[in-house]
């Protein structure tokens, strides 16, 4: 079943991101995490994929794992970076054979000097139009950034960036990373008057370092609320990391909370592979299963 229709009988839900096991040494510790947060009964699990497009294996490998082992509904993504036509055709073909029926297509970051993969795929709706044209029945969710990609032109350039996704077959959107949920409600508005109702979910990350929060920041520029940044920095000028943990927790806690109460279908969270601060703060919203 595709993630739109799931959500429909799901609501609220949690679902999750993960990225695959770098390391063999490593896995044995994703697994135990990924047992842990099943107790957040996740709706899916989105898998990323490697810096540069080169973890495309490792993805779909994971994400096969999580839906054998844990019965999960696994999302991979896919990206721009080193896909043709061609490899886009022959990757949708796996990614049937693997019993996939979602896929999250984003751009990717292109190696330095490269602006566009083979054949055109230069942007995420080149990779949408295509992953559709291989396979309609594919359910294709893509990126939605409530502050407006970094490389956009203004907030009404990136709703239409947004909406060409949606114009080349994409049925789903989730969003990057915002510590704001006016934001988020905003862009779903904007969506709304431009006639487009598609599902957008809210992602949220729970903060555990303010190292974090900066190369965050320096990586995705979102802004992040004055307030809330003092915060981080008092707690870590007293407490360190375990203070700022603390403070992450409640502040994302609240977001959770307030984002399911004005309505958001549910909440996909970033637990960095770690399962311990995101069951806080689920529990802390009273928004555990």
């Amino acid at each position: 079943m595709g993630i739109p229709d799931r959500i429909k009988a799901n609501h609220p839900f949690i679902s999750l991101e993960f990225f695959p096991p770098r390391t063999a040494k490593a896995i044995p510790a994703f697994h135990e995490t990924v047992e842990r947060l099943m107790r957040l009964n996740p709706l899916f699990a989105a898998v990323t994929c490697g810096a540069g497009g080169g973890g495309t294996t490792n993805t779909m490998k994971t994400a096969y794992g999580l839906r054998e082992k844990y019965g999960l509904t696994a999302m991979p993504h896919v990206t721009c970076v080193r896909n043709s036509v061609e490899s886009v055709r022959a990757l949708v073909k796996e990614i049937r054979e693997c019993g996939f029926q979602n896929v999250l297509a984003v751009r990717g970051d292109f190696p330095e000097g490269q602006d566009a993969a083979p054949e055109g795929l230069r942007y995420a709706s080149d990779l949408v139009r295509r992953i559709h044209e291989a396979d309609s029945e594919l359910n294709v969710g893509v990126a939605a950034y409530p502050d407006a990609h970094p490389e956009s032109a203004s907030l009404k350039d990136d709703i239409d960036c947004l909406l060409r996704k949606f114009d080349m077959g994409a049925s789903f959107a989730v969003t990057q990373l915002f510590f704001d949920n006016r934001r988020y409600f905003d862009l779903v508005d904007r969506l709304a008057r431009k006639g487009c109702t598609s599902l957008v979910i809210p992602s949220v990350l729970p903060i555990r370092s303010l190292g974090q929060v900066r190369r965050l920041m320096g990586i995705c520029s979102t802004p992040i609320p004055g307030k809330l940044l003092a915060a981080l920095e008092e707690a870590d000028a007293k407490g360190g990391d375990k203070a700022v943990r603390e403070v992450g927790a409640d502040f994302a806690a609240d977001q959770l909370r307030n984002l399911v109460n004005l309505g958001a279908p549910g909440v996909h969270l970033y637990p960095f592979n770690r399962a311990g601060l995101c069951l806080e703060v689920v529990e802390r919203a009273g928004l555990m299963p």
